[in-house]
């Protein structure tokens, strides 16, 4: 079945907006940093380390996600690295979509992320379009990054190449049909003067986003804890019978094998990475890794 005409302006326009925001915005800004800092950006595109052209990760609990922008460490054409960043965009015309869009994002990211906590990567939205006050504090509070590009400056944009898009529910099907040829027939240099548009009106999101991203990735460790924790284990069916081994513990004369390794590595920028492994290969492993 055909889609409205609404429904095709608003897809084709969001198709638009994602090439202008992802492709000509924010990757170039992407490559530079991962290229100076010699990460691997991963994008949608063919790469033999993986198969087809979408950028997917499993999550904690085995199921795929496809993601716009990925960063890895020791990553390649031919080998997937590390994963140290994870970003994904949408565009959104109404509000009344926007929490189920942020939910949607922060529902395939977060469990990635959870995958992969001991990298403690970066997680950022990308966003275009209408998005509600409570939908962007939703992933902010939940550690995201966010680069907000508003319905607003998107109708200015095009408004400065004589294309008015602010189109609502009430908007005749006559006048998205018209509108739908309007944009299909933009011309190049029209393309090129949106762009330039919203990259001027959006430099200070995207500055800030990127701001957030290399305070992730240039991190430095400022301490490393080590727990070695050794003992003998002692089961008990009852609070008091824990009790009563506890005032027999001899703290003077500790004894028994080791049980855990706890790791506490905390960085510059705030942020601590805690991990427990059950010898010291676990832990040389994971310090290895972090030291690249």
């Amino acid at each position: 079945m055909a889609s409205s005409p609404s429904h095709k302006f608003g897809q084709d326009l969001g198709n638009l907006l994602e090439d202008i925001v992802l492709n000509r915005i924010l990757k170039p800004r992407l490559e530079a940093f991962a290229g100076a800092k010699h990460f691997y950006l991963d994008s949608q595109k063919e790469r033999p380390a993986r198969t087809g052209k979408k950028v997917s990760w499993n999550d904690k609990y085995g199921n795929k996600h496809d993601l716009d922008f990925v960063i890895e460490v020791g990553g390649s054409e031919t080998e997937r690295g590390m994963p140290v960043a994870f970003i994904e965009a949408a565009w959104r015309r109404y509000t009344k979509h926007s929490k189920n869009k942020a939910q949607e994002i922060q529902g395939a990211i977060l469990p990635i992320i959870e995958l992969h906590h001991l990298a403690a990567p970066f997680y950022g939205a990308v966003l275009a379009g209408e998005f509600t006050d409570n939908a962007l504090a939703q992933l902010r509070n939940n550690k995201f990054s966010v680069l907000y590009i508003p319905y607003r400056q998107v109708v200015d944009a095009f408004a400065a190449v004589g294309f008015d898009i602010e189109f609502d529910e009430d908007t005749s099907d006559k006048s998205f049909a018209e509108a739908n040829v309007r944009l299909a027939s933009l011309s190049d240099a029209e393309k090129a003067e949106i762009r330039v548009f919203l990259v001027d009106a959006s430099k200070n999101e995207t500055d800030k986003f990127m701001t957030a991203l290399q305070a992730t990735l240039e991190r430095f460790i400022v301490q490393i804890i080590l727990v070695p924790l050794f003992g003998t284990e002692a089961k008990c069916m009852s609070v008091e019978e824990a009790l009563v081994q506890l005032g027999q513990l001899d703290k003077t004369k500790p004894n028994g094998s080791l049980q855990k390794i706890d790791v506490i590595v905390d960085y510059n920028n705030g942020d601590t990475i805690r991990a427990s492994f059950v010898d010291e290969i676990g832990a040389m492993d994971f310090l290895s890794k972090l030291a690249g």
